[in-house]
């Protein structure tokens, strides 16, 4: 019977592996349930809640006003039905600096719209770095292998979204695909429409909500900030609005020179994300110990971090040019890696016991834990 005993096994690891993903992705039950009771004097095809959106989207996403504030002025035009009905229902193009959230935004909206995550269409535009590559959006050609079957990367079901909610495509690190490739969605940031090449099938984004993120002039930006912090910064110092505007400048014109007139010119919104400020950094590690307590629910315990734990932590992970994943890794580093040798060694979990809480606290130079 070994077929069935690697079906079973790999149905268990499959349901592992949903069950983590699950305790990261999944939005609180009151977000839902305010999606569920919001109502409005205006007929609309849409129903969903702004204001509990936009709450969620401002807890995990710290220090990009101007990108939350685009978000929700797109939510209201979306809400109110007032959108052209041949076109997507918004587009927008999120350039800046790596680590610093635009990836993460899409990701955070699909949790607060549709409770989940990975509730949305992600392209990774960095696989389709040759020309022929275009066929995996456009289908393959007639006269080739799966003309017929239309098959692409889109999933219709996330275009459309779920009732009530519009869909989400991202378009992700749009500058690392070939020229063909993004020439491939201008009939999409267009009409809304795509039509595989074989002409058997289309798919429709006008449900949908499409994001593009880029790293363009990421290169120009981490000089732009290495000379900023030598002698010229010490007699001109800046500003984080005079910064995030020369920051802006730098990626507006490595833009136009990178795409065509024609494409920049069928995005609706685009946007510059300011770099993690150094105010920001504990609320950031804050945020991650939140994260890593979803992942702590299966083991019937929680962490509590004191401020001088997220102050290491912050302190050991600042860097301005690798933003939040400089971050991450820190928190992996000095925070995640004893707590696992810590529960490896001391905790034994008991059903039926209450859920535990952990502290963590400096001790010695180092991060230890005990039992609250």
């Amino acid at each position: 019977m070994p077929f069935l005993t690697d079906m079973l096994e790999q149905s268990q690891r499959r349901q592992a592996q949903d069950q983590a993903l699950a305790s990261e992705n999944r939005a609180d039950a009151p977000l839902a349930q305010a999606h569920l009771a919001s109502q409005a004097a205006l007929h609309s095809r849409y129903r969903f809640d702004i204001e509990a959106i936009m709450a969620s989207l401002r807890a995990e996403i710290l220090g990009q006003d101007q990108a939350l504030r685009s978000v929700q002025d797109m939510l209201r035009v979306v809400r109110a039905d007032i959108t052209d009905p041949r076109r997507p229902l918004y587009t927008a193009l999120f350039l800046g600096p790596t680590g610093v959230g635009k990836t993460e935004i899409v990701r955070a909206l699909a949790r607060a719209l549709h409770g989940d995550a990975d509730a949305f269409c992600r392209i990774d535009m960095n696989t389709l770095s040759q020309e022929h590559y275009a066929a995996a959006l456009t289908g393959a050609p007639p006269g080739y292998v799966g003309a017929k079957e239309g098959n692409t990367l889109f999933d219709q079901d996330k275009l459309d979204g779920s009732l009530g909610r519009p869909g989400i495509v991202l378009f992700d690190e749009l500058e690392k695909a070939s020229p063909q490739v993004v020439q491939a969605l201008l009939n999409v940031l267009d009409n809304g429409m795509l039509t595989v090449a074989s002409g058997e099938r289309s798919y429709s984004f006008r449900n949908s909500l499409i994001f593009m993120t880029s790293n363009l002039a990421a290169r120009e930006i981490q000089g732009y900030d290495q000379r900023r912090k030598g002698w010229l910064g010490w007699l001109l110092p800046s500003t984080a609005a005079s910064r995030h505007r020369a920051v802006e400048k730098l990626v507006r014109a490595r833009l136009l020179k990178a795409f065509a007139p024609e494409f920049v010119n069928r995005i609706d919104n685009i946007i510059t994300f300011n770099w993690i400020e150094r105010g920001l950094v504990e609320q950031l590690v804050a945020l991650e110990v939140q994260r890593l307590n979803r992942r702590l629910e299966k083991h019937r315990c929680s962490l509590v971090a004191t401020p001088q734990v997220l102050a290491h932590v912050a302190r050991a992970g600042f860097d301005r040019q690798f933003g939040a994943r400089a971050l991450r890794r820190s928190v992996r580093q000095h925070l995640e890696v004893p707590l696992a040798e810590f529960l490896l060694e001391y905790h034994a979990p008991v059903m039926g016991e209450p859920p535990v809480v952990y502290a963590a606290h400096m001790a010695q130079g180092r991060i230890g834990f005990s039992r609250q």
